[in-house]
């Protein structure tokens, strides 16, 4: 009897927190929610929501003709890959198989590799680095474009291990 009421008990204990999410107030999108819990340290999400407002009016300065939310969209699809190597070991080889990517593990690809390309540099504001590389994926140009593009020639190279994909 005992071991079953801590079954019952540890069936709850995590959540998936995709479920539970709710679109930030001020834009009422789920990606721009994402991307804040992202960009949140030490469970600061007020501080969190703030650099990314912050930058979110930046980014309107800088893309003037653009409205910022979706420019923001338009630059996390930007930076989105279509296919990534996986590693698959067939027989004591290890081969870097390309995979197709899914639009919700590609839209997490691209926002993780976002903000690290934004948390890697330095010497001004977080907003302000931000801003800078919303308005840089916008145009298709900076660091995160470039991984995306370095992934595609990685799986492209790779194309000939296609067939270990299963």
């Amino acid at each position: 009897m005992m071991k079953r009421k801590k079954e019952e008990k540890s069936k709850f204990k995590f959540r998936s927190t995709q479920r539970f999410q709710r679109p930030d107030p001020r834009f009422n999108s789920m990606v721009v929610t994402k991307f804040i819990n992202l960009l949140m340290w030490d469970g600061k999400k007020s501080t969190a929501r703030k650099i990314f407002y912050d930058a979110m009016d930046t980014l309107a300065k800088k893309v003037p003709d653009v409205d910022p939310l979706d420019a923001f969209h338009s630059a996390v699809n930007n930076v989105v890959p279509q296919l990534e190597v996986r590693s698959r070991r067939v027989g004591g080889a290890t081969y870097q198989v390309p995979m197709e990517v899914t639009r919700k593990r590609g839209q997490s690809l691209a926002i993780r590799q976002i903000m690290n390309t934004v948390r890697g540099r330095g010497g001004k504001p977080m907003s302000d680095r931000l801003a800078d590389e919303f308005a840089a994926a916008y145009r298709k140009e900076g660091a995160s474009v470039t991984w995306k593009e370095n992934t595609h020639k990685m799986a492209e190279a790779n194309k000939l291990f296609a067939n270990y994909a299963w």
